[in-house]
């Protein structure tokens, strides 16, 4: 997001208009005063307004992100909140505000659409890839924890009966995070299976390297 340039009464008032505009705290903007204006005499107030030019200090992508939900959000729900940081090479936008579940939907929907378009928009400006992660109301946490119960129970199911067993239809989010549950277990091997957005996951037991004793 490139820099511009605001006009107003005083520096302060254009700084709060910065702010706005970019959603950003003052800390977290440079800011260069081009123009102060002119008082004529008797201190009376002349013609001329305070120019500044502001520029974001946090990454673009980051920046992009958080406007590109923002405005989304904005249709659904009123008197959000949206909060970034930065972890490793992904930025985690969290929602806080009005209609929790509307923003989540069923089984995380909503949030993986969001999530969707936001990835979209930010990889579009940015040079290189950026995975955006979107949440509200701690909900990736708490679905990244049923969906590794999930997948042991399911692992447990496959070497028992020795029969390969799918999953519900999945988004790829879901499905990565059955997939590292059961890396590990050499005993069951895992595969994507379908076509489109969502897609289950094969359990299959790998007969060989399974112990009796689970039998």
């Amino acid at each position: 997001m490139s820099s511009i340039e605001i006009e107003a009464k005083t520096t302060q008032e254009a700084i709060e208009k910065a702010c706005k505009h970019f959603h950003l705290s003052e800390e977290e903007l440079d800011i260069e005063v081009l123009e102060i204006r002119s008082t004529g005499i008797f201190g009376m107030v002349g013609n001329k307004k305070t120019k500044i030019r502001v520029t974001p200090k946090q990454d673009n992508t980051i920046v992009v992100a958080q406007e590109t939900l923002r405005k989304i959000v904005s249709l659904i729900s009123e008197d959000t909140k949206i909060s970034a940081e930065k972890k490793g090479d992904d930025i985690i936008l969290t929602i806080e505000g009005n209609n929790p579940r509307t923003l989540i939907g069923h089984r995380g929907r909503t949030l993986e659409a969001l999530e969707f378009i936001v990835n979209k928009a930010v990889n579009k400006a940015s040079e290189k890839k950026v995975r955006v992660i979107v949440d509200s109301e701690n909900y990736r946490q708490r679905r990244e924890e049923f969906l590794k119960r999930l997948a042991f129970r399911v692992g447990e199911k496959a070497k028992k009966t020795k029969k390969t067993v799918a999953t519900d239809p999945m988004s790829p989010h879901d499905r990565r995070i059955v997939h590292l549950a059961l890396k590990e277990d050499h005993q069951v091997q895992t595969e994507s299976k379908g076509e489109g957005f969502l897609k289950e996951v094969l359990i299959i037991p790998n007969k060989n390297n399974i112990d009796e004793n689970t039998e």
